[in-house]
């Protein structure tokens, strides 16, 4: 099933089809795993993060379920997160030289790459439980799927317009209370704070699409762009933390600060761009776009 809400249908029965569908999508990646076990990883994490948006949805009226099926979907994430993180640091290393702004700077984040796959292999090479962790993982996700469907709450019309209006406002209070954050607090932290709520936002839109879709698909790639902008800039962050837990593993002192330098260069361009970027996303009044959630589905037939 598509990852979205059909708002003609009883929302209850739409809700368990499309978290059973990325459940069950996830098994199939951990299970078959056409590209080797971490590309099957990656995927299944993607799943993951689409579940805990959905749970959202019916957190007012489900919040045992919602607490104890986000703490299993995010556990199981973490289970499996090791060589993807890695992975994601050579990524990041050798997206950075691609902007290279000197031979010198190529140089240094080039022996950072190596540095970093030497790392990831590392990594890989410890996980001897790899293939337990991946079926402890399947049976979690079984036990999920039948957590899910034993899920009953209200399903009326109006009762779950007034829901979904009312988580709406609540997510986006919080990203605006992100942004303020990030606007005068430049840790790292506050930023993965923006992006989570932009991921929330922009899976939301995903999920409700079908309410408004030519407006709820602009905001969906508004929102998108967000995202991608936080991720790269989550990437450096994590980066220049393994940089600083190990300095000598990445070269001379020169080396190392030709690398903090284009770390530090691009981080700061990101941040400048996301800022704006959200400002824009999260422009609405919090209160008034959740009204208009719930307006939409009363009147969805």
């Amino acid at each position: 099933m598509a990852f979205r809400i059909r708002p003609s249908k009883r929302f209850t029965h739409e809700f368990i089809s499309v978290g059973r569908s990325q459940l069950e999508k996830a098994v199939a990646a951990l299970t078959d795993q056409p590209d080797g076990p971490h590309a099957a990883i990656h995927a299944a994490r993607k799943r993951f993060k689409r579940l805990r948006a959905l749970y959202r949805l019916v957190s007012p009226d489900a919040k045992e379920f919602r607490a104890c099926e986000n703490a299993r979907i995010r556990d199981i994430a973490r289970s499996l997160s090791a060589v993807r993180d890695a992975t994601a640091l050579v990524e990041t290393v050798d997206y950075l030289a691609t902007l290279a702004s000197s031979a010198e700077e190529f140089t240094a984040l080039s022996q950072a790459s190596r540095t970093l796959m030497e790392r990831r292999d590392r990594i890989a090479d410890s996980e001897v439980d790899l293939p337990q962790k991946i079926a402890r993982a399947i049976e979690s996700c079984a036990e999920a799927i039948a957590a899910l469907e034993r899920l009953d709450i209200q399903d009326s019309r109006n009762h779950t317009a007034r829901r979904l209006g009312k988580v709406w406002t609540k997510q986006q209070r919080k990203a605006q209370l992100a942004l303020m954050h990030c606007r005068s607090n430049h840790e790292a932290e506050a930023f993965h704070a923006l992006r989570k709520r932009g991921q929330v936002y922009w899976m939301h839109l995903s999920l409700m699409r079908e309410l408004w879709p030519s407006a709820m698909t602009a905001k969906r790639n508004e929102a998108k762009l967000l995202v991608d902008l936080l991720g790269h800039e989550h990437d450096l962050s994590v980066l220049t933390q393994t940089v600083n837990e190990d300095p000598e593993g990445f070269g001379t002192s020169d080396t190392l600060a030709l690398l903090i330098a284009a770390i530090i260069t691009r981080q700061q361009a990101l941040r400048e761009e996301a800022l704006e970027r959200a400002q824009f996303v999260f422009r609405d009044d919090p209160v008034t776009e959740g009204k208009i959630i719930e307006m939409l589905w009363s009147e969805a037939s």
